[in-house]
């Protein structure tokens, strides 16, 4: 591809390095995204009041579950009760090593962090990586409240060390084995101090009041005490203020571009914050177009889902109710007869049939060392358009319909075509959230992804190309799809 081609999608991929490096976690991700909503007009919407009453045709909404899933919509000024959904479905997390509820651990004269470990890394590359620590804080106010702050300690103040070739046998060095209790936690400091003076050494630099908080909290004193002191340096708070956190370790190197030409993006949680990125760009462009809005008859929406990593089973992930009642709570809101708080089952059912939902995660694109891992005529390229995924054991979620639904759109826009997928018959399929949501909410999915190498590694690389190829296809499905499941049987 030509350098002056490639330099029309460099913009973009910036766009998106600068949100991948600041988003090391969930939290991150979808308060990032909100800014970016918030900037444009959305109104945040509270789950705990009624929807009705407060969305209108026209309107930009959004709203957050755990602070790590989001969903984001606006109302086409054409709508009417019983009206269709444009979905896209993603989610925000990615593998990574979680600090436990006990973290505090040393060993041979080195103070370590108690980690676990979550989703299916490639735990591998993260040894000799400069980690920092990021995720959520609750924090005690002075009136009594606890609030949620967003702590990100953007320097390598952890690393979890390879073993010099000197000390491995020979088995060893042929096999990286990595125990995942044993050798994944990370080294943060010496305890040269504390075998010298004592335990209470630590506490130095502590106000009174600090040390006599964490001797006498239970869970304070299973963290190590610097570490404390760390997080509430970010936050410009006491440590007497910390009534928990839940943090994960994250590679401090920035996202970037690369390759010859700048055609690759090199960056952590490709899988799936791409996705989350160029999902929320487009919903932005096609609610900033007042014309297309004007002549939208449905409601263009924006899933992000935690946990999907771990299954997706937990009370804001794609396997909880937070899809169907997004459906139901918008519907019933928009409905014909404004005071009804009552959804009629059959306008409801309609508004299922008429909806549609993009389940978009990353996706594998062919490896030139390992390319015999493909299925020859299903080998998708970096830099050659979004991937749609096809399993017939319903480990993705694609059919001849939905996927027919994602060509036409290309076709009908002037885009670039998509790509398939299948699995070798001899290796295991990678599922996502597209069989969960249409299982549990009767949707029609399809199953797709911008290709990418090095899934679930510290750090992984896509073609920007791509990108700006799912955006397109993004942007399209908002403004074309009624206009392509209208002119379908069925």
């Amino acid at each position: 591809m030509a350098s002056e081609t490639i330099a029309a999608y460099i913009p973009f991929a910036e766009k998106a390095c600068s949100f991948l490096s600041a988003s090391p976690d969930p939290f991150h991700a979808v308060s990032n995204s909100v800014l970016k909503l918030e900037a444009s007009g959305f109104v945040q919407l509270s789950k705990r009041d009624p929807f009705l009453g407060k969305i209108q045709p026209g309107g930009k909404y959004y709203y957050t579950i755990n602070k790590s899933t989001l969903v984001a919509f606006c109302v086409g000024h054409k709508f009417q009760s019983g009206n269709g959904f444009k979905i896209i479905g993603g989610h925000t997390d990615s593998p990574n090593l979680k600090v436990k509820p006990r973290s505090k651990r040393s060993g041979s004269g080195c103070i370590q962090l108690d980690v676990e470990c979550y989703g299916g890394g490639l735990w591998h590359t993260w040894f000799d990586r400069d980690l920092g620590i990021s995720g959520r804080v609750l924090v005690r106010e002075k009136d009594g409240r606890v609030v949620q702050k967003f702590v990100m300690v953007d320097k390598p103040v952890a690393r979890v060390s390879s073993l010099c070739i000197h000390l491995q046998s020979a088995s060893e060095r042929q096999s990286f084995t990595v125990n995942k209790e044993d050798h994944l936690q990370p080294i943060i400091g010496t305890e040269e101090m504390v075998f010298q003076e004592g335990v209470k050494d630590q506490l130095n630099g502590f106000s009174e009041e600090e040390k006599e908080d964490i001797e006498s909290c239970t869970w304070k004193k299973e963290h190590e005490p610097q570490l404390l002191k760390l997080i509430a340096s970010e936050l410009q708070i006491s440590v007497k203020d910390i009534a928990d956190f839940e943090l994960n370790l994250f590679d401090t190197q920035k996202a970037c571009l690369g390759g010859i030409q700048s055609e690759f993006l090199y960056s952590a949680r490709l899988d799936n914050l791409a996705t989350v990125f160029v999902s929320v760009e487009a919903l932005l462009a096609h609610s900033e177009d007042s014309e297309l809005l004007s002549q939208d008859e449905d409601i263009s929406l924006v899933a992000l889902f935690d946990h999907e990593e771990v299954g997706s089973n937990s009370a804001h992930g794609a396997a909880s109710p937070v899809m169907a009642e997004a459906v139901k709570r918008i519907s019933t809101a928009l409905q014909d007869d404004p005071n009804s708080a009552f959804l009629s089952p059959d306008v409801y059912s309609m508004s299922i049939r008429k909806s549609f939902v993009f389940s978009v995660d990353q996706a594998h694109a062919v490896h030139p060392n390992y390319s015999s891992k493909h299925e020859k005529a299903h080998a998708p390229k970096m830099n050659s358009g979004v991937v749609i995924k096809n399993n017939q054991n319903q480990r993705y979620a694609t059919n001849s319909v939905t996927g027919y639904i994602v060509r036409e759109l290309t076709r009908k826009a002037g885009i670039s075509p998509v790509q398939e997928f299948v699995v070798r018959n001899d290796c295991p399929c990678g599922s996502t959230i597209g069989p969960i949501i249409s299982t549990s909410t009767g949707i029609r999915t399809v199953d797709a992804g911008m290709p990418q190498l090095s899934m679930h590694s510290c750090r992984e690389v896509m073609g920007i190309v791509d990108l700006t190829n799912c955006l397109d296809l993004f942007k399209a499905f908002f403004k074309h799809f009624r206009e392509v499941d209208d002119a379908l049987e069925g």
